[in-house]
């Protein structure tokens, strides 16, 4: 098992930074526009990224692969049901209107 060491922590960093990436612009997408489905997309990619870390984390300091696996597969599997979640949620449009007086 040794061997796939390497493979299993390039694939973990990619995941955290790629999906990190996804999941914060998804928040700050969110905090501009207050759609509670941009909230639950940024919260199923951070249950994503946190089962990879939990399961690095299980994996190097544990030693034990299994339960890496399973940790990680089980916050993927709850990160995408959010993800699923926020493609049917209802979103309602806030459109706010400044108004400037010219002097």
């Amino acid at each position: 098992m040794d061997e796939y060491v390497l493979l299993i922590a390039v694939a973990n960093t990619a995941t955290v930074l790629t999906g990190g990436a996804v999941a914060l612009l998804a928040y700050r997408a969110f905090r501009r526009t207050g759609s509670g489905a941009l909230r639950a997309l940024a919260i199923g990619f951070g249950f994503i990224v946190a089962g990879s870390v939990f399961g690095a984390f299980v994996h190097l300091l544990g030693d034990n692969v299994a339960l890496g696996v399973t940790i990680q597969s089980s916050f993927t599997a709850g990160g995408f049901g959010i993800v699923l979640y926020s493609l049917y949620a209802e979103t309602s449009m806030t459109t706010t209107v400044t108004i400037r007086q010219s002097e």
